[in-house]
């Protein structure tokens, strides 16, 4: 494994942040690591990293116990945090020099790897611009050249795309399927369902300090207990067709508005078949009918609940 916690407990006090947390990341792995605000996901990286002392429990990276002065394995993980970590007063070309230069001294190999992070993230023509005239995009790109300009072999990225427009986004999507294919471990965290489906090969789901889940993201569908739901245009619903869906087997809740009804079945078999026997028997005009399965966003929802939560 690259990177191991075993038993990570985290107090504040008497809030418990992180409660007996358990992870295991493979090699060449993206992985995701989910929660609501408050989850500890935040608190998790950095016992991981040594950047935050926790109450107990071992945190292993690369086989090696890590510390706060284990500067082995510290020059081998690239960071890159959701608040934007560069200098003002230096340009792009500058600030990923600096950064770089943290880890690597022989200046032949640092320009090639400064070269290299902007070729990467596409800000070839931007080398000599300072952040402020930058947009939320390219800072954003920035900041990830930034992390990974030494060539680190784990990379851990912190909500990256936040607040940055499409382009960007997607560019910073693929560049980081590109760093998983040439061999990179990536810790991803986001609030973004849809990219975590896209990236990640196994993720963990937080909450309250504990590792609620974990799984592929076909592993964890599969453990929803909502089913499909099933979207249907028609001609007209009768009052009396409305009241005979309430028998149907399996239906969890059901909204009809002029037109258009909308049912949500528990898992299981049969459901359309049961509604096509009764729009049959009721003699029910379908216009359209579409039929989806449950999503990770669904899916997260209902293991965490929806209320709004605090950041911690």
């Amino acid at each position: 494994m690259i990177v191991e916690l075993k038993n990570i407990v985290k107090r504040y006090k008497n809030l418990v942040a992180l409660d007996h947390l358990n992870l295991s990341i493979r090699e060449g792995e993206i992985y995701g690591l989910l929660g609501p605000n408050g989850s500890g996901k935040t608190t998790a990286i950095n016992c991981m990293l040594s950047l935050l002392r926790y109450d107990s429990g071992e945190v292993k990276i690369f086989d090696q116990t890590m510390t706060p002065s284990n500067y082995d394995v510290k020059k081998r993980i690239g960071l890159v945090m959701q608040n934007i970590g560069v200098y003002d007063e230096l340009t792009v070309q500058e600030n990923i020099d600096y950064f770089c230069g943290l880890y690597i001294s022989d200046k032949k190999l640092r320009r090639q790897y400064v070269d290299e992070a902007i070729q990467f993230v596409e800000l070839d023509e931007f080398r000599k611009f300072i952040p402020k005239k930058l947009s939320g995009g390219l800072l954003r790109r920035l900041n990830l050249a930034c992390g990974i300009a030494h060539k680190p072999d784990l990379i851990v990225l912190d909500e990256p795309t936040v607040a940055v427009d499409p382009q960007s986004r997607n560019k910073i999507l693929d560049g980081i399927k590109q760093l998983a294919a040439e061999g990179k471990t990536i810790i991803y965290t986001t609030h973004y369902m849809e990219e975590v489906e896209y990236l990640c090969d196994r993720l963990t789901i937080l909450d309250r300090g504990k590792e609620i889940i974990t799984g592929t993201t076909e592993e964890i569908k599969q453990m929803s207990m909502t089913g499909e739901v099933i979207n249907v245009e028609v001609v007209d619903l009768p009052l009396a067709t409305q009241q005979k869906l309430h028998d149907l087997s399996g239906l969890i809740n059901f909204n009809y508005e002029t037109g258009s009804l909308n049912l949500q079945f528990e898992k299981g078999h049969n459901h359309l078949m049961n509604l096509l026997a009764l729009f049959e028997k009721d003699d029910i005009q379908v216009l359209n009918l579409t039929i989806k399965q449950p999503t990770l966003n669904d899916v997260f929802l209902e293991i965490t609940g929806k209320e709004l939560r605090d950041n911690v």
